[in-house]
């Protein structure tokens, strides 16, 4: 599947989000519940949301950013100029 087919990858943004809400959970929350640990759930997705982040800058430039050539599907043309010798 192509990834322009409806194939779903976790991106910049969405590792941003899951950071973002790790650290809210971890840091900003005060309850506690019973058989459940807030803070690990916080720390779990912090640290998804960062390697998701890390792994989605090492790819960056393999799919081009934004509107890449995986969201355009342009094809490159190379034209190559060749000596021509004639044969006698």
């Amino acid at each position: 599947m192509n990834p322009g087919e409806g194939s779903v990858e976790m991106g910049i943004a969405a590792s941003l989000l899951l950071s973002a809400a790790g650290a809210v959970l971890i840091w900003g929350v005060n309850t506690t519940a019973s058989g459940l640990n807030i803070h690990t759930i916080g720390v779990i997705l912090l640290v998804v949301g960062i390697i998701g982040f890390i792994v989605s800058l090492f790819f960056w430039s393999s799919w081009g950013g934004f509107g890449g050539p995986a969201a355009r599907g342009r094809d490159t043309t190379v034209i190559r100029e060749r000596d021509t010798t004639e044969r006698l």
